[in-house]
């Protein structure tokens, strides 16, 4: 049996063993070349989140000298050292990446990166011209001098520290030159299928920043910020002031991080260390580019032959007639329930249909709707403001809190108030994620209640990228739980009863124990399958474990952190894990416990809960059970598939991830890619 501490795996150890995953797809020789630029341009992208929260979290115990241990038994500064070992080497792979591996591949295929000093005389006249006109004007040195203090740094922008020198008083002097964010990362040449780095471009022209002055000296480097947004409960009397006001002190948090180009100078380091107030330990060295989240603009380029084939979601049967026109949703719903599940099931024709078609129902009565993330050209807040101007009862609860999508979410919060919906901005101290829709109809002497409850936000460019399901019902029962939970969340009230729901804060997690403890009752064990992004919880862990001693097998999907250990003997010897990451973001949480309605009669839960403490205590979720026999076969027909994939799978035995072999048969995503346009064909 483990000792206590060694029960569980560290949180942010497992979630930057999930970045490395994403950055193995990098390193796939047989992934097209523009996906694998994609996947470095993630890797980076959730390696700069992480630094913004995680990092500046355990910064933040280690400077209020906080000596409690984490689950597994670390201190914060044991964990801040560990994270910094881990990340060091990830930084140095990935680099290797970019330039042994991904960097030959793209100029194979004519897509090029030049520096300056390989331009001919012919390629810098042209760079000059583009300079000139594109980029000079917007350009601000910034000097430090006993007039001029040390500029602030905002996080994440690329810039140049620089040297110059005044040829005739001899005086050296320090300056900034910050990279426009707003300009290409990288300029193409007059061939077509060379890029320049803009930071090259701006180096090679610092004569015309300085004039009269000898540039001495430069460098790339990049900073990064504090960015975890704190709200205490007593400035919140108005939510909507104090994100907004959170948002601009975001701009000013403390350094965590310094990224800077391999070769700089002493000098330089030793005072960009200094004005940041960070160490070595902090310092980040990069043998080539900084900041490889700029390869989404290489992503984007128009070579479909250089990407995945593409996948055109499907509609399904069921949701349109023989013309191909839209069904009655609403009518359809009255008899049977819809699982989508997306990229796979479009997500236009089901879920942004459901709430347009509702829209414009002369006997629809209210449509109310939670939004954590949407997108710019949202067909749903569309909908939701034609209810309201044709006299409907339209609220949206808008999450002001959904990590840097606040200003995003501001910004729709008042256009959606402007045109006349009811907006709430959910409960101080909760973050509202739960993804549920209802719309009330008036069907004779009664109001029928039609529901969408999913796993993903309502976001129509996320729902072609990312793996989600969700269920269209109009289950009386169900209706009335999150007409419910709606009041709860636009009024007040304690002390609710849910039906079906399971719902977090309140009930879900002892309901998901106490389920988990059934398991153990079943003679000859029971089974349990989850499929989540993250297993953190201890309790819930521990419960895990204790159903695996008594011989529930426990099957596990976990695409990010998994802080439980399996395979390890008489600890968990029948839990196994693996996680599946490729072209889709994993991302839809179910929970299937095989007797949960008795011996032999499975519970299937889907919602938009981690089993995560955060999730559990601190914001308000949703599970919904799939009853349907025919949905619950969709839904094991896809966890059925996960667990035997051989191509995207890797497994975790004990504390170590395992990757998949190459050349795997079964691959989740083709294979799902496969079915949705079978059953178009055969009418499925």
């Amino acid at each position: 049996m483990a000792d206590l501490d060694s029960r569980l795996i560290n949180r942010e150890l497992s979630w930057l063993e999930f970045d490395q995953r994403v950055l193995a797809l990098a390193a796939d020789r047989s992934a097209p070349p523009l996906e694998r630029a994609k996947f470095l341009a993630i890797f980076s992208g959730n390696l700069d989140e992480f630094f913004q929260v995680r990092v500046a979290g355990l910064r933040e115990q280690v400077d209020a000298s906080v000596r409690q241990l984490s689950p597994e038994g670390m201190t914060p500064v044991e964990q801040l050292a560990a994270v910094g070992r881990f990340t060091q080497l990830m930084s140095r792979r990935a680099d290797g990446i970019l330039r042994d591996e991904l960097m030959p591949v793209l100029a194979e295929a004519g897509i090029g990166f030049a520096a300056w000093s390989d331009l001919d005389s012919d390629d810098r006249d042209l760079m000059r011209e583009f300079f000139d006109r594109s980029v000079f004007p917007v350009l601000t040195p910034l000097a430090v001098d006993p007039a001029h203090p040390f500029p602030y740094i905002s996080s994440l922008s690329l810039n140049l520290a620089v040297v110059v020198r005044d040829p005739s008083k001899g005086e050296r002097r320090f300056a900034r030159v910050k990279v426009p964010p707003l300009l290409p990362r990288f300029v193409m040449l007059a061939d077509g299928e060379r890029f320049l780095p803009l930071e090259q471009l701006i180096g090679a022209h610092l004569d015309r920043l300085f004039p009269g002055m000898a540039v001495e000296d430069q460098v790339a480097f990049r900073v990064t910020r504090n960015a975890d947004l704190e709200l205490e409960e007593d400035e919140a009397e108005d939510l909507l002031a104090a994100i907004e006001e959170e948002v601009r002190r975001r701009r000013f948090g403390r350094a965590v991080r310094l990224e800077v180009e391999t070769g700089v100078t002493e000098e330089i380091l030793g005072l960009l260390q200094r004005e940041l107030d960070l160490t070595d330990d902090d310092t980040y060295f990069h043998d080539g580019l900084i900041d490889l989240s700029g390869f989404w603009s290489v992503h984007a380029l128009d070579r479909p032959d250089l990407r995945y084939p593409g996948f055109s979601p499907q509609t399904q049967r069921a949701l349109t007639d023989d013309d191909g026109r839209a069904t009655d949703i609403l009518g359809l719903l009255r008899h049977r329930d819809i699982l989508v599940h997306h990229p796979y099931d479009s997500f236009s024709t089901s879920v942004e249909e459901f709430i347009s078609q509702a829209s414009v129902d002369p006997n629809v009565l209210a449509i109310k709707q939670t939004l954590y993330r949407t997108s710019g050209d949202s067909p749903i807040v569309d909908a939701l403001i034609r209810a309201a101007e044709s006299g409907k009862q339209a609220v949206a609860l808008v999450e002001l809190r959904a990590r840097f999508d606040e200003s995003s979410n501001i910004e729709w919060a008042r256009h959606l108030e402007q045109s006349g919906v009811h907006v709430v901005y959910g409960l101080v101290g909760l973050k509202t994620h739960a993804k549920i829709s209802l719309v009330a109809r008036a069907e004779g002497d009664l109001v029928r209640r039609y529901c969408h409850l999913g796993t993903g936000n309502y976001h129509n460019e996320t729902a072609r990228l990312y793996e989600d399901m969700g269920l269209l019902t109009s289950d009386e029962q169900i209706g009335a739980d999150v007409s419910q939970l709606f009041n709860f969340l636009t009024g007040f009230g304690r002390q609710v009863d849910y039906e079906k729901l399971l719902v977090a804060p309140d009930h879900m997690r002892n309901r998901l124990v106490d389920l988990i403890r059934q398991e153990r009752t079943v003679p000859g064990g029971g089974s349990i399958r989850m499929k989540m992004n993250s297993l953190v919880d201890p309790t819930l862990i521990d419960e895990l474990y204790a159903a695996s001693q008594v011989g529930v097998r426990v099957e596990l999907i976990v695409r990010g952190i998994c802080c439980l250990r399996p395979q390890v003997e008489g600890l968990s010897d029948n839990i196994t894990v693996r996680s599946i990451v490729g072209r889709y973001l994993e991302h839809s949480r179910v929970f299937w416990f095989s007797n949960g309605r008795g011996s032999g009669h499975p519970l299937v839960l889907i919602g938009s809960a981690d089993l995560m403490p955060r999730n559990l205590d601190r914001r308000v979720e949703t599970l919904v059970p799939v009853d349907a026999p025919e949905l619950q076969d969709r839904i094991d027909g896809i966890l059925s598939l996960n667990l035997v994939d051989d191509a995207l799978a890797w497994e975790l035995v004990d504390d170590r991830w395992m990757a998949p072999e190459r050349g795997g048969s079964t691959d989740t995503h083709l294979e799902l890619e496969a079915r949705a346009i079978g059953s178009q064909m055969t009418g499925g």
